[in-house]
C-alpha cells in the first residue's frame, strides 16, 4: 500500500464515530482502493481494514467512516491505498488481501461523554498559499503557522478538540487579475498542493478538522462580483469544495448502515460537544442581494439557526459565520453582516427577547483578530460577544486590520426599543495569527498566538 496523496484528514468526530478523507492516484485505469486500520493507544492488534474504492468522480478521494468506536480514548491508525492485480476485486474480497500497511501511524481522541468538563479548540481562517503555473510558491510561508498549532495541540490541558477553519482555506483567485483559476483540474490541483504540504498534512491528520466555505474558494466577495460568465467557474469551484472541504463535515448524514450519505442538502451545519454546541453557518452561498429581501442566510437556515438558539440546551453556544457579524468595518463592510441589517437585527432581538445566555459568534476573513462585546442600552441581561481569528497566512498584497479599520464610535444598531453598542474587549492583532480557546468553568478563555506559536494576548469572556 502507498501513503495518501492528500490526507488523512480527520473531519466529524464524536464519542463514537470518526470521519477520515483519504485521496489516492489512478494507476492505468486500474481498480483502486483506499483503506483505513486502527486500534486503542496500547493494544497490540489492529481491526479489520475498512476499505473504500476510489474514482476519478471524487478525484480519486473518499471519506472512511470509524464506527463503534469508545468515547473519550485515543487511537491510532493506518491510511493507504492500492491498485489490487485482479480487476475483478470488491470492497469486501480484499479484506482477504495480505496487505502491507503504510507505517506512518496517526492518532485522534474521541468526544468524551462528560458534560462540565473544560474543552479547547483552535479557530484560523484566510491561508494564502500562493500558486504560480500550478505550483506552491514558497509554500513554506504558507505553511509555518500549522507546525505551531500542531505543538500546541500536543501539549495543550485541556486537549484541543478540533480545528475550526472558518473560511478562505485556499484562494482560487490567488491571481485573479492575471489569471484566474476556473477549470475545474486547476482548483483540485490548488487543493491538492495546500492541503499536502508537511505541517498541515501533519495537523489535519491527528486533529479533527472543521471547515466552512468563504469568498476565495470562489472569487473575492463572491457574489456581488458574479458576472454571467462565472456559473462555469462557480460549479467547479463548489465541486472541488464538496470534494475537499465538505465531504468529512457533519451536513453529510450517517446512514443506519454506517456509512456516509453522499447527498448534500446545504453546507451549513451542527455538531455538540458536552453542553458546548457549534452552528457553522453557509453565509457565502445562500445570499440573496435584491433590495426587496436581502440575505446573508437564507430563510431556511436562518429559521434553523433561530431555532437551535431558542431550543438549545447548550451552556455555550458558538455561531461561526465566515464573514465577521460585528464590528462593521468604514471600508469594504458590504461583504459581511453590516450590509444584512434587517437579518443581523433579527437574530439579536431573538437572541435578546429569548433571554439566551453566552452566544458568541466567530468568524474571519478581515485579516486581523479581535474579541468584541455587545450590549443593549436598554437591556442589562443582553449580552453577545464575538471571536474573530485571521490569518493563518497572509498575502503581501493585502494590508492586516487594526483598530482603526472598524467603526467602534456609534451604536451598532439603534432601534425604539433602545441601541446595541459594543466596545472591543482586545487588542486588534494585525500579524498572522490562530486563536485557542478553552472553555472551562465560568470563562471562555481566548489565546492568540503567532506563526511561531508564541501568545500575544489572552482575553477572558465571562459566562453568565
Amino acid at each position: 500500500m502507498f501513503k495518501p496523496t492528500v490526507g488523512p484528514i480527520i473531519g466529524h468526530t464524536t464519542t463514537n464515530h470518526a470521519r477520515i478523507f483519504v485521496r489516492g492516484e489512478l494507476q492505468n485505469n486500474a481498480l483502486v482502493f483506499a483503506g483505513i486500520r486502527y486500534r486503542c493507544v496500547g493494544e497490540e492488534h489492529w481491526s479489520q481494514g475498512t476499505f473504500v474504492k476510489l474514482t476519478l468522480l471524487r478525484d480519486m478521494s473518499d471519506v472512511i467512516a470509524l464506527n463503534d468506536l469508545a468515547s473519550d480514548s485515543e487511537y491510532e491508525y493506518q491510511a493507504g491505498w492500492f491498485s489490487p492485480m485482479s480487476p475483478v476485486h470488491t470492497v469486501e474480497t480484499i479484506q482477504e488481501l495480505p496487505l502491507q500497511w503504510p507505517r506512518e501511524i496517526y492518532r485522534f481522541r474521541t468526544r468524551s461523554r462528560k458534560t462540565s468538563t473544560p474543552r479547547a479548540y483552535v479557530v484560523g481562517s484566510c491561508r494564502y498559499l500562493r500558486m504560480t503555473a500550478g505550483i506552491p510558491s514558497a509554500p513554506q510561508l504558507g505553511d509555518r503557522i500549522f507546525a505551531s498549532i500542531s505543538n500546541l495541540a500536543q501539549q495543550a490541558d485541556p486537549p484541543v478538540s478540533a480545528m475550526l477553519m472558518t473560511g478562505d482555506q485556499i484562494y482560487v483567485d490567488d491571481l485573479n487579475v492575471i489569471a484566474p483559476d476556473r477549470d475545474y483540474k486547476e482548483i483540485l490541483s490548488k487543493y491538492r498542493a495546500a492541503f499536502s504540504q508537511p505541517n498541515i498534512k501533519k495537523l489535519m491528520s491527528n486533529l479533527p478538522t472543521y471547515m466552512i466555505i468563504d469568498d476565495h474558494e470562489i472569487e473575492d466577495n463572491w457574489p456581488a462580483n458574479e458576472s454571467k460568465s462565472d456559473a462555469y467557474l462557480y460549479k467547479n469551484a463548489i465541486a472541488a469544495y464538496e470534494l475537499y472541504q465538505a465531504s468529512h463535515c457533519p451536513a453529510h448524514e450517517l446512514l443506519a448502515n454506517g456509512q456516509i450519505s453522499r447527498k448534500l442538502e446545504q453546507y451549513w451545519y451542527q455538531f455538540v460537544e458536552g453542553d458546548i454546541e457549534w452552528f457553522i453557518t453557509d453565509s457565502r452561498t445562500r445570499r440573496n442581494l435584491s433590495a426587496d429581501d436581502r440575505r446573508i442566510l437564507d430563510e431556511e437556515q436562518e429559521q434553523a439557526l433561530l431555532k437551535w438558539l431558542i431550543h438549545s440546551q447548550a451552556r455555550v453556544k458558538f455561531v461561526v459565520t465566515s464573514v465577521m457579524f460585528y464590528p462593521d468595518r468604514k471600508l469594504h463592510g458590504d461583504d459581511a453582516w453590516k450590509a444584512f441589517p434587517e437579518q443581523r437585527l433579527r437574530l439579536l432581538e431573538t437572541i435578546r427577547t429569548h433571554r439566551i445566555k453566552n452566544v458568541v459568534f466567530v468568524s474571519g476573513d478581515v485579516h486581523g483578530s479581535l474579541t468584541s462585546r455587545l450590549t443593549h442600552s436598554e437591556d442589562p441581561d443582553f449580552e453577545v460577544h464575538t471571536i474573530v481569528s485571521s490569518p493563518l497566512c497572509n498575502s503581501k498584497l493585502l494590508p492586516y486590520a487594526k483598530a482603526s479599520t472598524f467603526i467602534l464610535d456609534q451604536a451598532l444598531v439603534q432601534t425604539a426599543a433602545g441601541d446595541y453598542r459594543h466596545e472591543l474587549t482586545s487588542n486588534v492583532v494585525s500579524q498572522d495569527n490562530f486563536a485557542h480557546l478553552i472553555v472551562d468553568g465560568g470563562q471562555i478563555q481566548v489565546n492568540y498566538h503567532d506563526q511561531d506559536g508564541k501568545r500575544l494576548q489572552r482575553v477572558n469572556i465571562p459566562l453568565h
